[in-house]
């Protein structure tokens, strides 16, 4: 394979990718929602300022945003989404309000026709868009401002202490006086408003409307558009002729497999000696174990809150630790080991690969690892302050909670950890730069790492371009950059580029080989993954050309994975092809579980949300965070966990590792994660798509659905995955204390050592 045309083409990829991007993200600036600067009603009452609205949405961000229900769909999954909620009770409060006076009954009580001709009127009173872009002044009918004004009191009374909705609070896992002024509430309930009527409000000149007609709501005319059908058909093309072409790659690049019979007869590892920084990075793992086990424990807690909405078997825990609050940092903390455990992998491996240890190396990774732990304890705790209202606008926007989802840590946190990862990032680079001298034939793998490991520090910085009151249409813009980008993308590329050079030290693949795959890779992942951002925004008050665009290429997202599973089966034959290797059974054994879980979590789960039409029944269901499990933890988190063991398994001097309790804990973490898939949210999902395209969104989160027997027993029936996903976890702790302690160590030494010479550092990187 040429190095030249590899490099062109991700070049090529890059600028073509980010200007499309780019472009499009100035339309969304363009085409947002507008905040108007009052809304009034046709009699001339002052509803709303533009600042109660801006307010509003730092009263929401405050109470957990995204974490306590969901709004556009984006957002936790216990309480309603609240544009959809919204919208249909002020729909069915003027549809009831007009049957009454037409026919002296409910809406629900008159004939057909009647509720017919009352839809179409509805929609003649609600869709149009009544915003003067001159004045920047909204007009709403005077039925239309009674509507808004019972809404508002019922959720004035849903998030205070109102006892006649004292079973919705349950059922919704909010706590008693989740706001506990009457000021915010108001301001928040602005908020709402403006998000619904984005959602129902024509853009202008168009009969779409804001959100391309999202949530389904026949009563208002919140249809599929033509364009959300076309395109799901072009996705699905799309998807079936890249795996056509990569498959024809393989068919013609047979010749490219590695032999076993070329692979070493002994560990080339084994000569490896770690520097002080290699061995400081032990500390990282440790963290990273504890994380795994308290994230875990949040993660029941807040599934348990999907049964018992305020409590923990009886016990007030919604008092102290309110739902928003566990989910928060369940999310949270998720993305923190995760990525402690792949930056410390860069730690370790990048003075392995150079065999050069700079100077204060070490020093650097102990005080990076100091300013993680103050990271971590400081925003934990800010999000709990700002979610109990102990902070004010300003000071929760810096301290406490952003109220988005896998960004919820305050401001001053971000920049704090921004700050961390460029010193991460010149950790790397003092102590990669000397393999670029050694090292000619490795040097565009070399390239590679030190792209991927810059693009993480520097992407991270896209969550800083939102401040204190941004139109929610680009703060979600450029949340995405962060979740979709930095976590789905650049990391990706990362990990690969790692994998690549710890089978390379190996003797498991050639640099030539492994460095075309891995720039080859990039190209295919990075050519849909870059613009297929795109599909986490065809309903955020986005222009028609972003859906378009998100379906075209989050379907080539999938492509790729063909490639990752033929990895994964390659890897696992060779992994059983001589005796040695098989003291890294475990870590590989971990690559081939990503591999499992990138086809069938981000691969079928990921897709079956994916297209334009499915996502519009589906976005904000159970069969989101069926997807985000399956992935997030499955790919990203086993990733993270076969990558610790790599390490690990290099600083546990030469002894053998116990098969039991790792074995235990590998197949306890993948088989409870397949369970609580198939047995509960899978289920939960499916039937929520079948009440979202019977009757709308709302009624799929509701509490009338949501509270069925059936839905009941599925909750529970989460237990079974969670317990034995959570058994897995322990395993794996006390396995990891172990090594430390040595039960987790056999007596012997590995096999593959006999006679084999010691070398330093710099030989045996070379």
């Amino acid at each position: 394979m040429k190095y030249k045309k590899l490099w062109l083409g991700f070049i090529a990829v890059i600028v073509g990718s980010f200007a499309v991007l780019g472009y499009y993200g100035s339309e969304i600036y363009r085409q947002a929602p507008p905040i108007p600067e009052k809304v009034v009603s046709t009699s001339g009452e002052l509803l709303f300022t533009g600042q109660d609205i801006k307010d509003g949405q730092n009263v929401w961000q405050s109470i957990g945003g995204q974490e306590l229900g969901s709004v556009w769909g984006h957002g936790a999954y216990v309480a309603p989404d609240w544009t959809a909620d919204w919208l249909h009770k002020e729909a069915m409060f003027i549809l009831d309000s007009w049957a009454q006076q037409a026919k002296g009954k409910s809406y629900d009580e008159v004939d057909e026709e009647t509720q017919a001709m009352l839809q179409a009127r509805l929609k003649k009173n609600i869709r149009p868009n009544t915003y003067d872009e001159q004045t920047q002044t909204l007009t709403v009918s005077d039925e239309r401002a009674d509507a808004i004004a019972y809404v508002s009191r019922h959720y004035a009374g849903l998030f205070t202490n109102d006892p006649a909705l004292a079973e919705h609070r349950e059922a919704y896992a909010i706590a008693d006086n989740t706001i506990k002024d009457p000021e915010r509430m108001r301001k928040m309930n602005a908020f709402f408003f403006w998000a619904t009527w984005a959602c129902v409000t024509e853009r202008p000149g168009m009969d779409i409307t804001y959100t391309n007609n999202w949530p389904a709501e026949k009563l208002v005319g919140n249809e599929p558009s033509s364009d959300l059908l076309i395109w799901t058909g072009f996705s699905v093309i799309i998807l079936i002729a890249g795996i056509g072409l990569l498959a024809y790659y393989y068919a013609s690049h047979n010749e490219e497999e590695l032999d076993a019979e070329s692979l070493p007869k002994k560990d080339p590892l084994l000569g490896l000696q770690s520097t002080p920084s290699m061995r400081a990075t032990l500390k990282y793992f440790w963290v990273v174990t504890a994380l795994i086990v308290v994230q875990i424990t949040l993660g029941v807690i807040a599934a348990h809150y999907g049964v018992e909405g305020q409590a923990l078997y009886g016990f007030p825990l919604a008092d102290y630790l309110p739902y928003s609050v566990s989910r928060t940092w369940h999310v949270q903390l998720a993305i923190f080991w995760i990525a402690t455990s792949w930056l410390a992998t860069g730690l370790y491996i990048a003075p392995a690969v150079s065999g050069h240890e700079p100077k204060f190396q070490r020093l650097g990774v102990n005080f990076l690892f100091c300013a993680l732990l103050v990271i971590v304890v400081g925003s934990l705790a800010g999000q709990w302050y700002g979610v109990m209202q102990k902070l004010g606008y300003t000071e929760n926007f810096w301290f406490g909670h952003q109220g988005y989802e896998y960004v919820d840590l305050g401001r001053f946190w971000q920049i704090f950890l921004l700050v961390g990862l460029f010193l991460w990032l010149a950790l790397m680079i003092r102590a990669i730069m000397p393999a670029f001298k050694n090292d000619v034939e490795g040097r565009h793998l070399l390239g590679m790492f030190l792209i991927s490991s810059a693009a993480i520090a520097i992407f991270y910085a896209s969550g800083l371009m939102w401040g204190q009151h941004t139109n929610l249409a680009i703060a979600e813009y450029w949340r995405w950059w962060v979740v979709h980008l930095w976590v789905e993308g650049f990391f990706e590329v990362f990990a690969t580029v790692v994998i690549a050079f710890l089978f390379v030290r190996m003797g498991l693949l050639k640099t030539k080989l492994a460095t075309g795959t891995v720039l080859f890779s990039t190209i295919i992942f990075l050519f849909g993954g870059i613009i297929g951002t795109f599909h986490h925004l065809y309903f955020s008050g986005t222009p028609t050309a972003v859906m378009a665009l998100g379906a075209t290429f989050s379907a080539l997202e999938v492509v790729p994975l063909v490639l990752i599973g033929f990895e994964a089966y390659h890897n696992l034959q060779i992994s059983r092809s001589t005796e040695w290797i098989k003291a890294y059974k475990w870590p590989i054994y971990c690559f081939v579980a990503v591999a499992f879980w990138n086809l069938v979590g981000a691969g079928v789960f990921g897709f079956l949300i994916n297209p334009p039409i499915a996502l519009y029944y589906m976005q904000g269901l159970n069969t989101t965070p069926l997807h985000g499990h399956t992935a997030l933890f499955g790919v990203y988190g086993i990733l993270g966990i076969g990558l610790m063991l790599f390490v690990l398994k290099g600083l546990s001097s030469r002894r053998r590792w116990k098969d039991g309790v790792i074995s235990f804990a590998f197949w306890s973490i993948n088989i409870g994660l397949a369970l609580m898939a198939v047995m509960s949210l899978l289920p939960i999902g499916l039937l929520q798509t079948w009440a979202s395209v019977e009757y709308g969104l709302w009624y799929a989160r509701s509490m009338e659905f949501m509270q069925t027997d059936t839905m009941e027993i599925l909750r529970w029936l989460r237990v079974v995955g969670d317990t034995v996903f959570a058994g897995g976890a322990v395993a794996l702790a006390w396995f990891v204390i172990g090594l430390k302690t040595g039960w987790s160590l056999e007596n012997d030494e590995d096999v593959s050592e006999t006679n084999y010479p010691k070398t330093g550092t710099k030989n045996a990187a070379r």
